[in-house]
C-alpha cells in the first residue's frame, strides 16, 4: 500500500527592500561627480589658489611620477588602449550577434539576458572614475593664471600697423629658414631626421626654454610618435596630450613641417598650460630656443599662419602686400598642407572639430577652437618686447 506523500508548499516570502547603504554600497562611486564639480568651483573662484596648491605643488609631481613610468615604454600606450578599446566594441557586438542567433535557433531561451543592465552600470561607473581623474590629473590646470602673467608680456589690444608688422617679420623669417631645411623630390619641406630624433630634439628645446621660464620645469616626458596616425589625421588632429598616461602623442602622417610644432604644443600642455593659444604660442617659444632650423621653420609656421590669417580678418589689403612676400617655398609648404587635410573633410573631421569645441568650451575656453587663434595676442606682445630690448640700429630678426 502506498501511502500519499505530502509536497511542501515553499513559503513565499518578501525580498527585503534595499536600504540605503546597499545603494550607497553599490553607487557611492557616482560621489566623484560632485566631488569634481567641488574642485573645479574653487579651482575657478580663486586662480591663485589654484596655482599656488594645485599647479606649482600637484601637478608636477604627477608629471613627473606618471611620466617617467610611460617614458619607458618605446611606443604610445594611448594608441594600445586605443587598439584595445576598439577591440573590446567588436567582440561585445559579435558577442551579442552570437547570443541573438542562438536564441532564435532555440540553443538558448529567450528569458535568459544578456546582462546589458550590468554593463551600462559599470560604463557609468568607469566615465565618473574617468572625469574624477581627468580634473585631478590636469583639468583644474584650466583655471590657472594666464600664461602672460609669468612672462611679463604686456597683452593688449594692438592696432593693425603693429599686426602689419609682426606677418611681415614673420614672413620674411619663414622665407629666410625656408633655405635652410631640406625638401623632398616635389620641393615640400622634409624631415631630415626619424621621428623618434625628433622628438628628442623637441625635449632638448623645452629643456632650453625652461632655463629661462622657471614655470616651464623639465619633465622627463619626450612626444611620442603614433604608428598609425591614419585615424588622427581622420580626426584631423595634429596632437593630443593624455593626462591619463602623460604621453603627448605626435601625428607624424601629417606635413613634415607641421611635426616639431606640434611636439611643442603637446609639451607645454605636460607641463601645465592647457589653453591652446598658450599652448601654440609656448610651442613657439621652444621652437625659437632650438639650435635646428627646422625647429625654427616649424614654429615661425605655425605663429605666420595664426597671424596672417588675423589680417585677413583685419586688413585685407595689406594682408595682400604681406602675402606677396612669400617665397615659393613657402608658399609650396602652406599649399602642400592645405591639400593633405581636404583629403580628410567629411562627416568624421566635423564631428571631430565639433567635440573639441564643445571640449574646450567646458573647459574654460569660451571661444571654443577658434581660442587657438589668440595666439596673436601673445604674439604681438612679444614682438613688442623684442623691438622695445633691440638696439636702435638692429633689423627684425
Amino acid at each position: 500500500m502506498i501511502k500519499p506523500v505530502p509536497v511542501i508548499q515553499p513559503v513565499m516570502r518578501d525580498r527585503p527592500r534595499p536600504r540605503f547603504r546597499d545603494y550607497l554600497k553599490r553607487w557611492w562611486i557616482l560621489l566623484l561627480l560632485p566631488l569634481s564639480a567641488g574642485m573645479i568651483l574653487l579651482a575657478r573662484s580663486d586662480p591663485a589658489l589654484t596655482e599656488s596648491l594645485y599647479s606649482s605643488r600637484v601637478y608636477p609631481c604627477f608629471a613627473r611620477t606618471l611620466g617617467r613610468l610611460t617614458s619607458l615604454l618605446p611606443f604610445s600606450l594611448l594608441e594600445l588602449l586605443v587598439c584595445a578599446a576598439l577591440a573590446a566594441c567588436v567582440v561585445l557586438l559579435l558577442w551579442a550577434l552570437v547570443h541573438k542567433f542562438r536564441v532564435r535557433r532555440g540553443l538558448l531561451q529567450p528569458e535568459e539576458p544578456l546582462g546589458w543592465g550590468l554593463l551600462l552600470e559599470r560604463v557609468i561607473k568607469l566615465l565618473c572614475c574617468l572625469l574624477f581623474a581627468f580634473v585631478l590629473l590636469c583639468g583644474l590646470n584650466y583655471y590657472r593664471p594666464e600664461f602672460a602673467s609669468f612672462s611679463g608680456l604686456d597683452v593688449r589690444e594692438s592696432p593693425s600697423d603693429e599686426l602689419v608688422a609682426l606677418c611681415t617679420d614673420l614672413t620674411l623669417q619663414a622665407n629666410a629658414l625656408r633655405e635652410q631645411v631640406q625638401t623632398d623630390e616635389n620641393g615640400v619641406m622634409q624631415l631630415q631626421n626619424s621621428s623618434s630624433q625628433t622628438a628628442r630634439q623637441a625635449r632638448e628645446a623645452f629643456g632650453r626654454l625652461a632655463l629661462e621660464y622657471e614655470i616651464l620645469p623639465d619633465l622627463p616626458i619626450t612626444p611620442k610618435p603614433v604608428l598609425n596616425s591614419w585615424w588622427m589625421s581622420m580626426l584631423q588632429i595634429t596632437g593630443i596630450f593624455t593626462p591619463y598616461t602623460f604621453e603627448a602623442n605626435i601625428n607624424i602622417a601629417a606635413p613634415d613641417y607641421n611635426i616639431p610644432a606640434t611636439m611643442c604644443h603637446e609639451l607645454a600642455h605636460s607641463r601645465g598650460f592647457m589653453r591652446e593659444d598658450e599652448a601654440n604660442f609656448i610651442g613657439y617659444l621652444a621652437c625659437r630656443e632650438s639650435d635646428s632650423a627646422e625647429f625654427q621653420y616649424s614654429g615661425t609656421m605655425l605663429a605666420l599662419v595664426h597671424s596672417i590669417n588675423r589680417l585677413y580678418d583685419a586688413d585685407y589689403d595689406a594682408f595682400l602686400e604681406v602675402n606677396a612676400l612669400m617665397s615659393e617655398g613657402v608658399r609650396l609648404d602652406f599649399a602642400d598642407n592645405n591639400a593633405y587635410w581636404a583629403r580628410y573633410e567629411g562627416p568624421v573631421a566635423e564631428v571631430s572639430t565639433a567635440v573639441n569645441n564643445t571640449y574646450l568650451r567646458v573647459n574654460n575656453q569660451s571661444d571654443g577652437v577658434q581660442s587657438y587663434g589668440r595666439m596673436v595676442d601673445l604674439l604681438l606682445a612679444d614682438y613688442r618686447a623684442r623691438q622695445d630690448t633691440a638696439p636702435p640700429d638692429s633689423q627684425p630678426l
